[in-house]
């Protein structure tokens, strides 16, 4: 009997109206143009309204993704929304996508891998769809960074972290020979310093005295992000592509979490692709953790750098550490 494949059957995403640039930026800490720019290659990113929660940037997303895929809201089995923060603590965020989706024939939970969780996500939806358990999948990357990420004392984080939502509804592929190739994650938890947010957990519950030294916010060792990224992302995509059977000359197209330029080109130049075969969006979106691999995913297809039967990588790595990379021939 064959061997049921997963596919992604629609893509969609959604970005904040309100763009910041970094001349806003420079405005708030001791940063400026040419410093962004040259470090992390973002010339300006989207910050959500204060009226406007993770839910329905990751709803107006999802919707997206479902028309792609001519799928209805009614048909999906299960909601998995990739995050750091939601809309609460608790109850997971994907309820409330979920009722906003009207979606009420599907489990819908959160899942926390951050700036990897939309990989980690897809591979749960895969496996759910190749194991015959479910026929419709909707995964979600989302964050609102700028309220719940940002330490504006910090002169880094700013400039980096951004918001927005990107969407793929996963289900049984209608061609035997595309789909999802083989797929590859990894974790260490020997990184789980690297990048941290302390604040509100037990080893450092919410007090006033962890407020203000702001561990509620992200704190990132960059050295640390790019010893790891560039040695752990190369290495687990050639293991994918290896999986399938395939090399790096075989890609058409490589899709990243976008963290930074400078680490993207690090990447590329370790697995030597050259910018025709790498879609960006940092430039325009910064880094919007778990929802910028679908968001530059759902940015390529728009723009017709995915074509049926193109070898196709994604790949991301956050904090824990953790990384993954899945190959698909699209």
């Amino acid at each position: 009997m064959a061997t049921r494949r997963a596919h992604i059957l629609g893509t969609g995403r959604e970005l904040p109206a309100r763009v910041v640039t970094n001349a806003d930026i420079a405005a708030r800490v001791a940063t400026t143009d040419e410093w962004i720019r040259k470090q992390l290659g973002i010339v300006e990113r989207r910050f959500a309204d204060d009226d406007v929660q993770t839910s329905d940037l990751a709803a107006a997303a999802a919707r997206r993704a479902l028309v792609a895929a001519r799928t209805a809201p009614a048909e999906l089995q299960a909601i998995v929304v990739a995050l750091g923060n939601g809309d609460v603590a608790s109850p997971a965020t994907a309820c409330y996508v979920q009722e906003k989706l009207g979606a009420f024939g599907a489990v819908a939970f959160d899942i926390r891998a951050a700036c990897a969780g939309f990989s980690v996500g897809l591979d749960l939806a895969k496996d759910m769809v190749e194991s015959g358990a479910k026929e419709r999948v909707l995964v979600i990357g989302a964050d609102i960074a700028s309220r719940t990420k940002i330490d504006w004392r910090d002169r880094t984080t700013p400039a980096i972290f951004a918001d927005g939502a990107g969407a793929a509804v996963v289900g049984p592929s209608p061609h035997p020979e595309r789909g999802f190739l083989s797929a590859r994650l990894g974790s260490d938890g020997r990184g789980k310093d690297v990048v941290v947010m302390k604040g509100g957990g037990s080893l450092s519950p919410f007090t006033a005295e962890t407020l203000e030294q702001g561990e509620q916010f992200v704190q990132m060792d960059g050295k640390g992000v790019w010893e790891w990224a560039t040695r752990e992302l190369p290495a687990v995509i050639r293991a994918a592509l290896a999986a399938a059977g395939l090399r790096t000359s075989d890609v058409a197209l490589l899709v990243t979490h976008q963290a930074s330029l400078r680490l993207l080109q690090a990447v590329m130049a370790e697995l030597g692709l050259g910018a025709d075969r790498v879609h960006t969006t940092i430039e325009r979106y910064g880094n919007t953790l778990s929802a910028s691999l679908p968001i530059t995913l759902d940015e390529a297809v728009e723009r017709g750098r995915v074509k049926p039967g193109d070898v196709v990588v994604l790949a991301a790595i956050g904090a824990g550490m953790t990384w993954g990379a899945h190959v698909l021939r699209w």
